[in-house]
């Protein structure tokens, strides 16, 4: 292996010490995160996915806010979908679920250049949420999610904010 190919990532780069603060700042935030949402009774993995997505494109706060508006978009797109899926299923039967996906695909997959809404990792990580969560549609259901999935972000900001200040 060439020298190139072996260059350690920056993370690999701190010192041993930096590494391991590093990674006790991200385990007590993650930690605290998951307390919280189950101490207000929400889904710890939904909160995770919001944890995911802050870090989908961690690069700059503006990023990770773009990410965490994907999410949310994310799963406002996949109660649509689900919505529109039953609806179009007394005219269409089978073919309703693949043209309601074919749709949400191609306006996410088109949105893939744009700045701040071309994060499809995270449009699709809150669609993965809506459907997996099996919540009815209501604002409420909505809200239960956006609530979970923000204290994985605020998660995210934390982890990210701490390690700057003393492990970067």
């Amino acid at each position: 292996m060439s020298k190139v190919q072996n260059q350690p990532t920056a993370v690999h780069r701190q010192t041993r010490g930096k590494f391991i603060l590093w990674t006790v700042i991200a385990s007590v935030v993650a930690a605290f995160a998951a307390w919280l949402s189950a101490a207000l009774a929400l889904e710890v993995w939904v909160m995770f996915a919001g944890f995911i997505a802050w870090f989908s494109r961690p690069t700059s706060l503006r990023n990770s806010l773009a990410a965490m508006l994907c999410l949310w978009l994310g799963l406002a797109i996949g109660a649509a979908s689900g919505v529109l899926t039953v609806a179009l299923i007394p005219s269409l039967g089978h073919l309703a679920l693949p043209l309601v996906v074919f749709l949400v695909a191609l306006l996410i997959v088109g949105l893939r250049t744009q700045r701040v809404t071309g994060n499809m990792l995270a449009w699709f990580l809150g669609m993965v949420t809506w459907f997996a969560a099996e919540f009815d549609m209501t604002a409420g259901s909505f809200l239960h999610l956006t609530g979970a999935t923000s204290i994985g972000g605020l998660a995210g900001y934390t982890c990210q904010a701490l390690n700057r200040r003393w492990a970067e």
